[in-house]
Parts: C-alpha cells; structure tokens; sequence
C-alpha cells in the first residue's frame, strides 16, 4: 500500500469512529447541552407576569392558613409560627427584573435599606391570620444584623411589624442558611416554643426539624444552601 493509500485509510478509520462515537453519544451518558440563560430569564419572567407564580404561592399559602386555624384550635402554650423573608414575606421581584437576576452586593445593600420590598400578599395574609389566632410570630431570615434597619422599616411598610422576634444572621457568619436556622429554632424550642409551622421558599429554611408542619413556597429565582 502506498504511503497516500496509508493516509486515506487512516482518515476514513477515523470519521469512522468519530461518526461512532456521535451516534453513541447518549449511550455514553454524554450530558446535553444546558439550557440557554436568556431564555431561560425569558420564562421566568413570562412565569411571573401571567401570574403563575402568584397562584403557586396562593395554594401553598391557603393550605398554611388552615393548619394554623385547625392548630390554634387545638390549644396549647407558646405555640409559634416561623417565617422566613425573602421570597416567602417579601418580594425582591422589582429588584431582581431590574437586574436581570444578577447579583451585586452593593445595589442588594441598597435595595434591603431602602425597605421597599412589596409583601408577598397570600402569606402576608398568612401573617396576620396567625396574629389573630393569638400564635406568635418569628421572622427568621438570612439577612444578616446590618439589615435590621433596613428590614424593620420594610416589615412596618407592609403592615407586618407585630412579630414577637426577628433574628437575623451574624454580619460575617458563614454558616450555610440551613445550618444557621436550625440551630435558631433549637433555640427557640428549648426557649418553650412549640413551632406549630414554618414557612418558607428554600429547602435550606425548612430541612433540620423542630416545626411540626413546614410549607415550601415556589422560587424558581436562586436557591440558597
């Protein structure tokens, strides 16, 4: 064989088993291409607009307020409802469309001092069930204590300011969110609280235990660990 017909060879080997290796790529568990960012963004904001994710929250939020009604009704002391803020309370929708769900550390600071996050409606109705129930009521949020101004003001906007607690995070701690809010209601239920439910958007403010219900709010924005 001369060395051109070597060549040929070699080269027809090779799209040969590059053509092989194309046709098997699903049975070599080679990942799909991800999903693209800016249409992904494109959904989530037509998912908002058409109120989507308004009704998710809705459900969730309904069936939060009959267990606290059903569970008041039982009786008993120290009986308190847990809420986390962000996304659950309050919505940072505004800020988040105007960022284009971009992070930056200095406009979210800007954004949490200036208080003006919109309450979550369904569970601010959730809230203020629980009020009149006679259920205490802990905000327990990941924002961390240079908030406390900042969200203090935001609460008392939004007509949720009748809390027995708000308990933020320690400025530095680094703690994951799940982590630190679970030792918080340890210390709540070693404080004899009874925490008849806790509510909030990410597994991270639900998983560890000590509530006897917990209700997941829908993000489909960010996950926290």
């Amino acid at each position: 064989m001369s060395g051109r017909r070597r060549i040929r060879g070699r080269w027809e080997r090779a799209w040969v088993a590059a053509g092989a290796l194309l046709a098997c790529a699903g049975c070599a568990g080679v990942a799909p291409a991800p999903a693209n960012l800016g249409e992904l963004k494109r959904e989530i904001r037509v998912h908002v607009a058409q109120g989507v994710h308004q009704r998710e929250i809705a459900r969730v939020a309904g069936e939060a307020g009959r267990w606290l009604e059903t569970r008041a009704a039982r009786g008993g002391a120290g009986l308190t409802v847990v809420f986390d803020l962000d996304e659950t309370l309050l919505s940072n929708w505004p800020h988040m469309a105007e960022m284009d769900f971009g992070y930056v550390p200095s406009a979210w600071r800007a954004w949490v001092d200036a208080g003006q996050a919109p309450a979550i409606e369904p569970v601010r109705e959730v809230f203020l069930l629980a009020r009149r129930l006679g259920l205490d009521v802990v905000l327990l949020t990941g924002r961390t204590e240079r908030d406390r101004a900042g969200t203090e003001r935001n609460l008392r906007a939004i007509g949720c300011s009748d809390y027995q607690r708000l308990i933020l995070a320690p400025d530095g701690d680094r703690r994951t969110a799940e982590a630190f809010k679970t030792e918080e209601r340890r210390r709540l239920v070693g404080q004899g609280r009874v925490i008849i439910a806790n509510l909030g958007d990410q597994e991270s403010d639900l998983r560890g235990g000590y509530a006897e219900r917990t209700f997941k709010l829908p993000n489909p924005f960010y996950v926290t660990p």
